[in-house]
């Protein structure tokens, strides 16, 4: 199933690369000469693909609210009304403290998380620079977990932890490709689960963006975990949405096999597998102000 996933996620890079191939070549001969660096435009709209990280960071000053939906399972049908009985809702404050610079907190119902996060660009893609590079870390605290269920339980089995570095390039003005290596550190797992103890893990994702319009884009991104146990229920989180660009407003709409919107949560645990239908319904909002 996994090779299935990835020649899918290969095939929709392959297309979009065919719309690029097709842009005028000449549009660079069209470029005033200017002294100094020529920065590109930004390779993504929103913070986010759809649950992976993008390279955009909140400039110096700059004040955002991000409303994070994911429904329940779509795979439960009328019963839970195609999953809407069992939402998972988070919202995350991110402020820009510094040029380049942004920390966020947030609050997600799953588990009763809280998440804090830095996130640092280190470079831009230029006339000098072909790629955007920036560093992200996260820091979250299950609050769900109790003495009842873990007598053992310590402050610090609480804590889960993701660093990336993401490295993106807007090859057109309609696409954009990013790489995320990433490092996810658990202090507590459910061997039952999991199958096996790994609680330091790293995986690679990959998402794209694609624009089909002035204000829409198909965007996609998946994680590929290396140290997944064979026998762990969780599966590599893929994820497919619609960027909606309406004024200070971006709404996503997006289909994912990961409920958790965190990146311990869904880079670990994605709990759905699309090969059955158990998929998971939700929309991302952006406001900045």
């Amino acid at each position: 199933m996994t090779k299935k996933y990835i020649l899918f996620f290969a095939a929709f890079f392959l297309f979009a690369f065919s719309i690029q191939a097709q842009d005028d070549l000449l549009d660079e001969l069209d470029k005033e000469t200017k002294p100094g660096t020529k920065f590109e435009l930004p390779a993504f709209k929103a913070m986010k693909i759809g649950n992976l990280q993008s390279t955009k960071v909140a400039d110096k000053g700059d004040f955002y609210l991000y409303v994070s939906h994911r429904f329940g399972t779509l795979q439960d049908g009328f019963e839970t009304f195609f999953g809407f009985d069992n939402a998972n809702t988070k919202i995350q404050l991110v402020y820009g403290f510094w040029e380049g610079v942004q920390l966020s907190i947030a609050r997600e119902s799953l588990r009763q998380t809280y998440s804090y996060s830095i996130k640092t660009r280190l470079a831009r893609q230029s006339d000098k620079m072909p790629f955007n590079l920036v560093a992200y870390a996260t820091a979250n605290m299950d609050t769900q977990l109790d003495k009842n269920q873990f007598p053992a339980l310590k402050s610090g089995d609480r804590m889960s932890y993701a660093t990336q570095l993401l490295v993106s390039r807007r090859f057109s003005d309609k696409f954009s490709f990013l790489i995320a290596p990433s490092y996810i550190r658990q202090n507590l797992q459910n061997l039952n689960l999991t199958g096996a103890s790994n609680h330091n893990q790293f995986a690679m994702g990959l998402g794209g963006r694609l624009k089909v319009s002035k204000r829409m884009s198909i965007n996609m991104d998946y994680a590929y975990n290396f140290n997944r146990d064979s026998n762990s229920v969780y599966s590599d989180p893929i994820t497919i949405g619609v960027d909606i660009e309406t004024g200070g407003h971006v709404f996503q709409l997006l289909f994912s096999n990961a409920q958790s919107t965190n990146e311990p949560g869904f880079l670990s645990n994605a709990e759905g597998n699309w090969g059955d239908g158990h998929v998971f319904f939700g929309f991302n909002i952006v406001r900045v102000f």
